[in-house]
């Protein structure tokens, strides 16, 4: 597994596992996930209730639980990454917009067809959040 974009997704996958089974990262990374995975998954995990923070206050009408739990694992790992660029040790970051992007194609591919416009207006809200706060 040597995209990026693929090393994104199987975290985003050990996130959702880890939410709906309640096994730990570890255990449901696949054994050859590379460092960068294994960092992401573990950060998004060991910050879930900051990033559920961000969606909570940007999903208008909708409440944590409400939101199918793939969907989460998406917003959350794709925030760590608008939030906190530089994961893993000598990584490139991902510009935030393309952070977005994957998370929405990634909702394209494994959610229903509503998924996409949410995960993107929710991603699109907490961006211009960052910036602002950047600004200040």
């Amino acid at each position: 597994m040597s995209r990026r974009t693929d090393q994104r997704r199987a975290a985003v996958f050990a996130v959702y596992q880890h939410d709906v089974t309640g096994r730990g990262i570890d255990e449901v990374l696949d054994r050859g996930a590379s460092a960068f995975t294994k960092a992401l998954a573990h950060a998004t995990q060991d910050r879930a209730e900051e990033l559920d923070a961000v969606i909570a206050r940007h999903a208008k009408g909708w409440t944590l639980d409400r939101i199918a739990p793939l969907e989460k694992a998406i917003m959350r790992v794709a925030l760590l990454e608008l939030q906190d660029p530089e994961i893993a040790p000598g990584d490139t970051p991902i510009p935030p917009e393309g952070a977005i992007d994957e998370a929405v194609e990634t909702a394209k591919t494994f959610c229903g067809a509503d998924a996409p416009g949410f995960v993107n207006g929710i991603l699109a809200a907490a961006l211009r959040e960052v910036r602002e706060d950047a600004r200040r």
